[in-house]
């Protein structure tokens, strides 16, 4: 009876408080909470696109980086396009995209869209600021059901962070994952993921998918925005870019320590002191506590990055930078996505669903090599086919800008091989045969001299413990005089961090007779402020860095500069007089 009385009250009093309670306006915060939740949405759906190959047999998501159209996607969401593919917008607008660079074991694709300058953008987060717990959102077009390009937004939460996963019989590396329950779905891959406030801080690819169906289940994984920053300068080389290695492999010891357990002679980090044996306890800035973060941590570099190691050996630590190599050469890479194509693997969650009980199509990868219809209009005047590139038509776009910037400065126009150096206690002769230098001091003096018109140029490396100084003004020298289509063969790397500051430089790479250089360019104003002359593989370079612009001899010259190989400044100077001879120029492509 008792309980038949309090349930009756309990229904009384809600039947008369409800009324009261339903007319009740919610708090101000909460309705201006809302509101902003509404308009960082909204602007987060205009920047989302829809991608895909116009024949309804492929697509997935994308998102725009730049008023000018850049957007990114996934490398799995590309491959069935080929390198052209249709986007839509929330406007309801369709446009021609034309793929730009690939990253096919980041899992990343760069494409632009055509046909305007003021695209609708979202702006880059900070992922490394991200933590479990953080509000976010995804925006994209789950099973392509999205026809008119309205995308759908799923909201959730981080619930990890610096997730790492293997391959699975593909070239996919998925590391330094933000993983979230936000709705990540067939489709969605490739579109962004937003935090609270609209930055994005990650790229949709892969989720943990019911075996029918393929839908989510709350687990779905994003590539970084930080690892795609590092390589974003190296896609819109147009390349297929390829990720980084230390040269070394670990292991997790019982007592926790991660130590090497092979590692190659010809890696920077063996010639930094690094060997069999050492405990690594710190990386990129980094605490390393188990082999799988390690390899998480390298995960989100490419091939050239400069990074900061701490190693230990019998009880003393070791600090040291080292310059991390690539995990395949690029033809490898090349032949390597080819080989993809011929068996292609389960995309990581992007096509639309099979019914139950069938197998789910699987998008093949491109074949770089040929095209598979006649592209748009818009499309083939950005494209060029060439092996080895995803799109040569944005690397020579970049070639042609950063020396076009160069050139136009005169810095040393019509300069000739003929140049004579002169710095405090240093002299330097170097025409197109013979180079020479002469060092002087209190005590004694010495003369250097390579022989530059032999076929082995890569032996010519005087003076000693400098890598090749003189090779290196020569290569210099050949640049300036033959121009970017004479020199041999020239490409554009992207941006990396130089010696010893770190400062990001556009990277202009020059091969002649086996040897590649490095053109190192600043970013802001385009001077050349290094070269990096690497005589062959597994051996330090000679890096010439040059610095203090100003007038030379009636020209606008670098005044100083330092000289190091490996771990050793060979010399640092100042320049107080550059001759040059009358040579003529060859003209200049």
């Amino acid at each position: 009876m008792n309980q038949q009385r309090l349930l009756r009250m309990f229904f009384w009093v809600a039947g008369s408080v409800w009324p009261f309670l339903a007319q009740a306006e919610p708090a101000a915060e909460v309705l201006q909470a809302e509101q902003q939740r509404i308009e960082v949405m909204e602007r987060a759906a205009a920047t989302t696109v829809a991608v895909f190959d116009g024949s309804g047999q492929g697509g997935g998501s994308g998102v725009v980086i730049s008023p000018d159209g850049f957007a990114l996607t996934n490398f799995h969401v590309t491959a069935a396009c080929g390198s052209a593919m249709k986007c839509g917008m929330a406007d309801g607008k369709v446009y021609d995209a034309v793929i730009v660079g690939i990253d096919p074991v980041g899992d990343v694709a760069l494409i632009q869209l055509l046909g305007r300058d003021d695209f609708p953008h979202a702006p880059l987060g900070d992922s490394d600021r991200v933590t479990v717990g953080d509000w976010v959102f995804t925006s994209g077009n789950p099973f392509l059901l999205a026809d008119d390009f309205q995308p759908s937004i799923a909201y959730g939460m981080v619930s990890g962070v610096h997730r790492y996963q293997y391959p699975a019989g593909t070239l996919l590396e998925y590391a330094d994952c933000i993983q979230t329950d936000a709705a990540i779905n067939p489709g969605n891959s490739g579109g962004p993921l937003f935090a609270a406030d609209g930055k994005l801080i990650g790229i949709n690819g892969r989720g943990s998918f019911e075996k029918r169906g393929r839908v989510n289940v709350g687990v779905g994984y994003a590539i970084s925005i930080n690892q795609i920053k590092h390589f974003l300068p190296h896609l819109k080389s147009g390349r297929i870019v390829d990720h980084a290695t230390l040269g070394a492999t670990v292991s997790t010891s019982d007592e926790g320590r991660v130590s090497v357990d092979e590692i190659l002679d010809n890696s920077d980090a063996f010639r930094r002191g690094l060997r069999y044996g050492d405990q690594i306890v710190r990386f990129a800035g980094r605490d390393i506590t188990t082999a799988n973060r390690l390899k998480n941590a390298l995960g989100v570099f490419p091939r050239g990055w400069l990074v900061p190691l701490t190693f230990r050996r019998d009880g003393q630590s070791f600090d040291t930078t080292v310059r991390l190599m690539g995990v395949h050469d690029q033809s490898q890479l090349y032949d390597l996505v080819q080989k993809q194509e011929q068996k292609p693997a389960e995309p990581p969650g992007g096509d639309r669903p099979a019914p139950d009980g069938e197998e789910t199509p699987k998008p093949k990868l491109p074949n770089l090599s040929k095209k598979k219809t006649k592209l748009p209009e818009t499309v083939s005047k950005r494209f060029v086919a060439r092996r080895g590139y995803a799109n040569y038509w944005y690397n020579e776009k970049k070639q042609s800008q950063l020396w076009g910037n160069y050139a136009d400065r005169q810095v040393l126009e019509k300069a000739g091989f003929d140049w004579e150096i002169s710095a405090e206690n240093i002299a330097i002769e170097i025409d197109r045969e013979r180079a020479t230098i002469q060092l002087q001091n209190s005590v004694s003096g010495a003369a250097f001299s390579n022989a530059l018109a032999t076929d082995d140029l890569a032996s010519q490396l005087s003076p000693p413990k400098s890598g090749g100084l003189l090779l290196t003004l020569h290569l210099w020298q050949r640049l300036i005089d033959k121009g970017l289509r004479k020199y041999g063969e020239v490409y554009y790397l992207g941006q990396l961090p130089s010696k010893p500051e770190g400062t990001m430089v556009d990277c202009l790479i020059g091969i002649y007779a086996g040897i590649e250089t490095c053109f190192q360019f600043d970013t802001q104003s385009g001077e050349l402020v290094g070269i990096v002359m690497l005589p062959r593989d597994g051996v330090d370079p000679c890096e010439l860095q040059l610095s203090d612009y100003g007038e030379v001899s009636g020209r606008r010259l670098p005044r100083k500069w330092r000289v190091l190989h490996g771990d050793q400044q060979f010399f640092e100077l100042e320049i107080s007089d550059w001759k040059f001879g009358t040579d003529s120029r060859e003209e200049k492509n």
